[in-house]
């Protein structure tokens, strides 16, 4: 029949009578009558049969911790069980006792003999706790392991699948309704000798069964709650884990889990078994489940090792061959660190005695020369699926003393002097898996383009917070009069409504009291504002740490004297300020001038339409309607500003074309950008309204250039340039006639183009085309700054 669940339990969760009763109360309530259940020996019963053994070998007398053991395990019958059933299992101890002694009479053990004198401490546990949930009325039977388990001898025995589950279904159906408690760490051989499963054999018996079985859910009950992002005795706030995948739990039991164990683990590859490692003394806290795969990444896990053996070899072989000898060996290394001809390789002091042999067949075969072998490391190690991630945060860590990170698909693994090791897993914990960094935003400028950055960030936010694992939270709302500031999120679908209920006057020094209060780690303002006296505060924000995300061009575009100020700031306090939503909105221009840098290329010319109503205006403007009228109609489908000069002096385009100039590094001033406006000098001065009265004024010059244009096959456009190819630099922005076939001939109407030339891209320079204006693109490019700020954040 099917079994749902196996439950292990160990020697701690056996120590006494109030332990056993303890395992039984978990039985009743966490079980159901076709479990498994699989006991290791109680307390610290194996080690005291090894000591009988020791004693007996040396020649010292054995008999008196012979009586001790014997009467530990009368303790706990007498203590647990009623009469009859304290009777049978007495006389089954006494048997034990008689043959412990003929054992331990014998002038020579063999080893199985010696098996059998260390197995007793499982049957005797199997035994009581069988007989125990007996007492509760509870249907159960003790199973000897050497009845289910065949295994081929061998350093650790190497079990027969096929038969063992054979024996499994065979012994399970014989026992119907019927909780079986199972022996841990012992199998037997064809002959039925016992055999010894090893280091934590009783675990490995575990997931063995249950992989067998085809159990949904193996649990280890023990005595901590899980398995802890850090070692809690040594990290003061180390969190459990409820979740982790397989291949992260067996790197994480490779380097050093004082929970987990490696061997344990590989009986659930290739099966749908889970596995949950909870506390027997706390059995209704929280825990962790070992997931047989997983969609996500687990939470970072530090680990250590406090000293580790590190072997210094001159390879002769190939290095992935050689180390396929060592896989298959089953003594894959902790790590290794390979540097042409020289390879290290890190164990510990327990695999390392295994290694031992295996390199000196190799060095005999010529095939490797052990130089040197140290023990003066110790181990500190990442686990996740996404330990890339945390690697430049890790690395930053380092002491010179320290080896370069070794990385793997599941960790990052350094080797420091065993002094270095504690304080170097207390700083990678704090720095890469400690508690979760909240980052907190204030936005500036509530119109159109706020309310379509809200909307986004409310569909980002959870995805975000989950990848960066981080709380990323809207603290603050700002708009032009009144502000509000507050210490919880704010609720993003009644974002308005809180706003209008709750908001406050503002002044600049009122404000920046606020932000000084906010309970987070670091505090990101978003600018989407068109205020000037904005830009000048932005200092004030760097002073407190704040970083920004400009779609406010005046700052960029601002005094050189002032930018450059900033970018100082910007260094000396290791701030971030990211403005690609000033130039272009959403459109990768800065990120291209920046990956053309850093791949050693050269920029010398950028250009482009940049003005998305100029694009529409000229794309439209083929004679047909008067110039004035298309403006009149553009204004009216709002793609003008709402007084239109502010788009037809090119101001914005100036500003725009000076952004990138500094991007790329050129040290000039607004002033130094020519600017050939669209706006007659005697329109430029009169009100809004008497400028749009005579718009017309304009249409005659523009009907004789477009007429000019046509007669040399050109088109109008309205261009900003920048070359610095020559000996002068050129820096200019006004209208232009250009080719038909040129790039910015034929745009979609609203759009911008720019087009860059480098070293790289001569004759066919790299052009960059797409809306780069409107709410929505606008706000995006803000959401992918922001969010690259964070990741820069949550990496340091």
């Amino acid at each position: 029949m099917p079994v749902s669940h196996l439950h292990k339990f160990g020697g701690s969760s056996l120590a006494d009578a109030d332990c056993y009763r303890r395992v039984a109360h978990i039985l009743l309530t966490h079980g159901n009558s076709q479990d498994l259940i699989v006991v290791s020996a109680a307390g610290k019963t194996t080690n005291q049969l090894y000591q009988l053994l020791s004693l007996r070998q040396s020649g010292a007398l054995w008999q008196q911790d012979l009586a001790d053991v014997i009467g530990f395990q009368q303790q706990l019958i007498e203590q647990l069980l009623s009469n009859q059933n304290a009777r049978n299992l007495r006389e089954r101890l006494a048997t034990d006792k008689a043959q412990l002694m003929s054992l331990l009479s014998l002038d020579e053990l063999s080893d199985y003999q010696n098996n059998q004198v260390v197995s007793f401490g499982e049957r005797w546990s199997a035994r009581l706790l069988a007989a125990l949930l007996g007492e509760f009325g509870v249907a159960a039977s003790y199973l000897d392991a050497t009845e289910l388990l065949v295994a081929e001898e061998g350093v650790v025995p190497k079990i027969c699948v096929e038969r063992s589950r054979d024996n499994l279904m065979r012994l399970r159906a014989q026992r119907p309704e019927q909780r079986i408690v199972i022996t841990g760490f012992i199998c037997a051989n064809d002959a039925g000798d016992t055999l010894l499963l090893g280091r934590n054999g009783s675990d490995y018996s575990a997931t063995l069964i249950a992989s067998l079985a085809s159990i949904e859910r193996v649990t280890i009950w023990t005595d901590v709650e899980g398995v802890f992002n850090a070692d809690p005795n040594k990290i003061n706030d180390a969190k459990l884990l409820k979740s982790l995948s397989l291949v992260e739990a067996d790197r994480l039991a490779k380097l050093g889990s004082p929970v987990l164990h490696s061997r344990t683990l590989q009986p659930l590859f290739d099966t749908q078994v889970s596995l949950a490692v909870r506390s027997s003394y706390a059995s209704h806290t929280d825990f962790t489940l070992v997931a047989p795969s997983s969609d996500k990444a687990s939470a970072p896990v530090v680990t250590s090792l406090g000293s580790v053996v590190l072997f210094q070899l001159q390879l002769q072989s190939q290095l992935d061959s050689f180390l396929a000898q060592l896989q298959e060996a089953e003594i894959a290394p902790l790590a290794h660190w390979c540097q042409g001809n020289k390879l290290e390789l890190a164990y510990t002091h327990e695999d390392s005695q295994k290694v031992q042999p295996l390199l000196q067949a190799l060095s005999q075969q010529n095939q490797v020369t052990v130089q040197q072998t140290s023990h003066d490391f110790g181990l500190v190690a990442l686990v996740s699926s996404d330990a890339e991630l945390y690697r430049r945060s890790f690395a930053r860590l380092l002491s010179r003393e320290a080896k370069s990170l070794y990385c793997d698909s599941q960790s990052l693994v350094t080797l420091v002097p065993q002094t270095q090791v504690n304080l170097l897993t207390q700083k990678v914990h704090r720095r890469c898996a400690g508690p979760r960094k909240r980052i907190g935003i204030v936005l500036f400028g509530l119109g159109n383009i706020g309310e379509a950055w809200v909307r986004l960030f409310t569909q980002a936010k959870s995805k975000l917070s989950l990848e960066l694992e981080a709380e990323v939270d809207l603290l603050g709302l700002v708009g032009s009069s009144k502000a509000l500031i507050s210490h919880e999120a704010l609720e993003l679908k009644d974002w308005r409504d809180a706003f209008e209920q709750n908001a406050t006057s503002w002044h600049y020094d009122t404000l920046f009291d606020h932000f000084s209060q906010i309970p987070c780690d670091e505090l990101i303002a978003l600018d989407i504002s068109a205020s000037e006296e904005l830009s000048w505060q932005y200092p004030k924000f760097f002073d407190q740490g704040i970083h920004l995300v400009s779609a406010n061009k005046i700052a960029g575009s601002g005094p050189l004297d002032f930018y450059k100020e900033l970018k100082l700031q910007l260094g000396n306090r290791r701030l971030y300020w990211r403005y690609n939503a000033s130039c272009g909105a959403g459109l990768p221009v800065q990120h291209a001038l920046n990956d053309l840098h850093n791949s050693g290329d050269n920029v010398e010319a950028v250009g482009g339409i940049f003005s998305g109503t100029l694009c529409w205006l000229f794309e439209h403007f083929d004679g047909q309607k008067a110039f004035s009228a298309l403006v009149e109609e553009a204004k009216g489908l709002g793609i003008t500003e709402p007084d239109p000069r502010d788009d037809l002096s090119g101001k914005d385009m100036q500003r725009k074309l000076l952004i990138l100039a500094r991007e790329i590094g050129l040290e000039l001033e607004l002033e130094d950008i020519a600017l050939h406006s669209l706006v007659p000098p005697h329109l430029q001065g009169v009100a809004t309204n008497e400028f749009l009265q005579r718009l017309h004024e304009l249409d005659d010059d523009m009907l004789q250039q477009l007429s000019a244009a046509r007669e040399q096959d050109k088109v109008l456009r309205y261009v900003a340039s920048l070359d610095f190819s020559g000996e002068q630099l050129e820096a200019k922005v006004g209208l232009e006639w250009v080719d038909v076939a040129h790039p910015y001939a034929n745009l979609t109407p609203g759009d911008n183009v720019f087009v860059i030339r480098s070293s790289f891209y001569q004759g066919n320079p790299l052009i960059i085309r797409g809306p780069g204006a409107g709410r929505e693109v606008t706000a995006a490019a803000v959401q992918s700054d922001l969010a690259q700020i964070c990741r820069d954040l949550v990496m340091e």
